[in-house]
C-alpha cells in the first residue's frame, strides 16, 4: 500500500512539473511581440534582430510567388493577431496592397524596401515610375532593410532596444562576410562566362552588385507575360554569346526556360539547366536554404559551378 501511495505521488508531482513546464514555455511565447511579415527573407530578418523576443510568422512559404499572391482568409487572421507587419512594398505583394494599407492604420506596418535611398534603386525598364522590389539580391541594399525592422522593433519595444542592437549587429557581421565570399567566388568565373539566364527579372540587383549580366524570359513581376518573341531573343544571345548554361527558380514553373533550351538546341547550341536558384522565395523552413544567408550562398555555389 505505501509503494502504491509513492508512486501515486511521483505520478502527480510529475505531471504537476510538466503542466508547470507547458505552461511557462505559453507563457513566454504570449509574452513575446507577434511579428507577421510577407515574404520569408524578411521573416529572417525579424528572427535573426528579434531573436526569443518575437514570434514571427511569413505568410508566404517555399516555391511561393510574392507577384501573383492573394491573401487568404487565415492571412488576414494572422495579418489581425500581429502587433507588427513587414513587408517588401515597392509593389512586391502587388495584390496585397488594399489589405496592408487597410493594416496600417491601426498597427504598424512597415514597408521596408522603402528604407532603401530612391537613388540606389533600379527602375523597371518596361514600366515608368516603377522600381525594381527584389532588394534582397544586393546584400549592401538589404542593410537597410535589416535597420528598418531593428528600428521597428525598438519604437514597438524600447526597454529591449539593446538586445535589439546587439543582434542585428551580429547579423549585419554575417552578411557583410557573405557579401566579400559572393564577390570572391563570382570572380572566379571567367569575365565573359558572366552572363545570367533566369525565368523572370528578379537578379538585377544582383548583377549590379556582383557584376554579371544579367536577363531574364518575364519581366520583374511574373504578372508580366512573355511570347515567342522573348524566346527567340533570349535563344538568340545564348546562341552568339556561347553561354552554356541557364536556370530555373524554385517559385517559377520551369516550362519556361525548358521552351528555351529546346529552342536554343534546335538551332544547333547545347544548352544545360544550371540548376534551380531561389528568387522570391526561400527554402523550406529548417533547412540551410529556408535561412537568407544559406539561400543566397546556395545561389552563388549553383552560379559558380554552372558558369565557372
Amino acid at each position: 500500500m505505501k509503494m502504491f501511495r509513492g508512486k501515486f505521488f511521483i505520478f502527480f508531482v510529475t505531471l504537476f512539473a510538466l503542466v508547470g513546464c507547458n505552461s511557462a514555455a505559453s507563457g513566454d511565447k504570449e509574452n513575446t511581440i507577434k511579428v507577421t511579415t510577407t515574404i520569408a527573407q524578411i521573416g529572417d530578418i525579424a528572427e535573426n534582430v528579434g531573436g526569443e523576443k518575437v514570434t514571427v510568422e511569413s505568410l508566404m512559404g517555399p516555391g511561393i510567388d510574392p507577384h501573383l499572391y492573394q491573401a487568404s482568409q487565415g492571412d488576414i487572421r494572422k495579418l489581425n493577431d500581429a502587433e507588427i507587419i513587414f513587408y517588401n512594398g515597392l509593389r512586391l505583394e502587388g495584390r496585397m496592397g488594399d489589405i496592408l494599407n487597410k493594416m496600417s492604420e491601426s498597427k504598424p506596418t512597415i514597408a521596408v524596401g522603402e528604407a532603401v535611398p530612391t537613388k540606389l534603386l533600379l527602375e523597371d525598364d518596361d514600366e515608368t515610375d516603377k522600381m525594381d522590389p527584389h532588394i534582397w539580391f544586393d546584400i549592401s541594399l538589404w542593410l537597410f532593410a535589416v535597420e528598418e525592422v531593428k528600428n521597428s522593433l525598438i519604437e514597438l519595444d524600447g526597454e529591449n532596444a539593446d538586445f535589439y542592437e546587439e543582434n542585428a549587429s551580429a547579423y549585419i557581421k554575417e552578411l557583410k562576410e557573405l557579401d566579400k565570399y559572393a564577390k570572391e567566388q563570382i570572380s572566379a568565373i571567367p569575365e565573359e562566362s558572366r552572363v545570367l539566364v533566369t525565368a523572370h527579372d528578379a537578379f538585377k540587383y544582383f548583377g549590379e552588385a556582383y557584376g554579371m549580366e544579367v536577363t531574364g524570359l518575364q519581366g520583374l513581376s511574373t504578372d508580366a507575360e512573355f511570347g515567342l518573341n522573348d524566346v527567340r531573343s533570349i535563344i538568340d544571345l545564348l546562341v552568339e554569346r556561347d553561354i552554356k548554361a541557364v536556370f530555373v527558380e524554385s517559385s517559377i514553373s520551369e516550362d519556361s526556360i525548358n521552351a528555351v533550351v529546346k529552342g536554343a538546341e534546335s538551332r544547333g547550341h547545347s544548352v544545360e539547366i544550371g540548376g534551380e536558384l531561389y528568387s522570391d522565395a526561400m527554402g523550406t523552413k529548417g533547412t540551410e536554404t529556408g535561412t537568407y544567408l544559406g539561400m543566397f550562398r546556395h545561389n552563388i555555389d549553383t552560379i559558380v559551378n554552372a558558369l565557372k
